[in-house]
């Protein structure tokens, strides 16, 4: 099979940094990243909790680590397969490459994640079986346990990356300041969640738009992104006037 691909699967291809859309792309995606990341920090935070306190910012620096290496890696073997043009089956009079069948199998598996998690954000509890699997005090197995996690919660946000940017150093660049966010405002970050869980939910949701509009393109019916970057963008800017709203709300009734 001849391997054209290769040339535009490059890391190190930063000839988007002229292009406006693209800086929306690493912009949003840095965002997106950043706020459907904090599942790892919840999941690692607890395991890590297993661990003697002193080892505890080594395991958590280490943990995302791994997260950050798992979804690189992720990232590059996703992107090598949606280079593949050639049509691999047919669907109903449509050839499906390897390209589409990523964005079908991907946008459904978005679509399933975020509806279970809302699920159980509604009606239960989703840390009871990572808190149950982090039972003992190896760092070591502890590490172990994360970087198995790791590699489960990165998919949604590897393909989310895939689904919103074009240049692989852009989905790369983008998980780097993410991870190294979360890094440094790990505490901050979890505080800001807690407080205000419609974000997360925001977020959840954003995942089924995007998941929708993948299932679309592997099916040849192009969404333009533009809509999509529009419909979250007002949907953050909404959601702020909430939380400020909310805010002075409880101000006032705190004062009277």
């Amino acid at each position: 099979m001849p391997v054209p691909f290769l040339a535009e699967l490059n890391p190190f291809d930063f000839s988007w940094l002229a292009d406006p859309e693209a800086w929306i792309a690493l912009l949003t995606l840095t965002i997106m990243e950043i706020v459907l990341g904090i599942d790892n920090i919840v999941f690692i935070s607890i395991l890590v909790d297993k661990v003697p306190e002193t080892a505890r910012p080594r395991a958590r620096f280490l943990g995302l680590g791994f997260a950050m290496i798992t979804r690189i890696l992720l990232l590059l073997s996703i992107s090598w397969v949606m280079q593949l043009k050639e049509p691999w089956f047919t669907v109903i009079g449509r050839e499906i490459s390897g390209k589409d069948f990523i964005l079908i199998a991907g946008g459904l598996f978005l679509l399933y994640k975020s509806t279970k998690e809302i699920h159980h954000k509604i009606e239960g509890d989703p840390e009871g079986d990572i808190e149950r699997a982090g039972r003992g005090s190896s760092l070591t197995g502890i590490l172990i346990q994360i970087a198995v996690l790791d590699l489960v919660f990165s998919l949604d946000s590897v393909i989310t990356a895939v689904g919103m940017a074009e240049h692989i150093s852009v989905m790369i660049l983008a998980v780097m300041i993410s991870v190294g966010f979360m890094m440094i405002f790990a505490g901050s970050v979890s505080s800001f969640i807690s407080k205000h869980p419609t974000v997360k939910m925001l977020a959840l949701s954003f995942l089924m738009l995007i998941g929708t509009a993948l299932v679309g393109e592997g099916l040849h019916f192009h969404i333009p992104k533009g809509y999509v970057y529009f419909a979250m963008a007002f949907s953050i800017f909404v959601e702020m006037l909430n939380i400020r709203a909310s805010k002075k709300k409880k101000a006032a009734a705190a004062g009277s």
